[in-house]
């Protein structure tokens, strides 16, 4: 026994597909938009859990925020007094290496936004993470500067091959 029987076609839903070009132009397109995408995945992980208490978040947010600089970049993190952050910064711009860093732009970024507490950062563009002594010099002067003002400093980390931590090798 034979059956004629007509198919149907499916209706196909009405899809609303955006183009690729709309699509990829909210992707990052370069290294530095995918660092920066990666140091605010970082930053939204970790400053809700820990707070910028744990030297492992701070380490890879910083790495991601400055270790792509092919020159030498000194910024702060402006922290609260739950060690929220407020503010990331980069103050101030070098060369392969060396970056001039004055004690009073620091003193006002913090007065600016009503910070209690900071972590220093800066790269070293060759990759070497040991910091140098005058890295160690303006550490301290910074330090002096903040405790007038009652502000703590928390850390300075030097980004490089891998990040090192003056809290955690006791130069604070």
């Amino acid at each position: 026994m034979s059956t004629n029987t007509t198919l149907t076609p499916i209706q196909p839903q009405s899809i609303h597909v955006k183009p690729i070009d709309t699509l990829l132009a909210h992707w990052p397109q370069t290294n530095a938009e995918i660092l920066a995408s990666a140091a605010n995945i970082i930053a939204e992980r970790y400053v809700k859990k820990d707070a910028y208490t744990n030297p492992q978040a701070t380490k890879d947010f910083l790495t991601y925020k400055l270790g792509g600089y092919e020159r030498e970049v000194f910024a702060v993190m402006l922290l609260d007094s739950q060690h929220q952050l407020l503010e990331f910064k980069e103050l101030f711009f070098g060369t392969v290496d060396a970056a001039s860093v004055y004690p009073r732009e620091v003193v006002k970024a913090v007065l600016a936004v009503n910070a209690a507490a900071v972590i220093f950062a800066h790269n070293h563009p060759s990759g070497e993470s040991e910091p140098s002594e005058a890295d160690k010099r303006i550490t301290q002067r910074l330090k002096d500067a903040l405790i007038l003002i009652d502000v703590n400093v928390l850390d300075h980390i030097v980004v490089g091959r891998t990040p090192v931590s003056f809290a955690e090798r006791g130069l604070l």
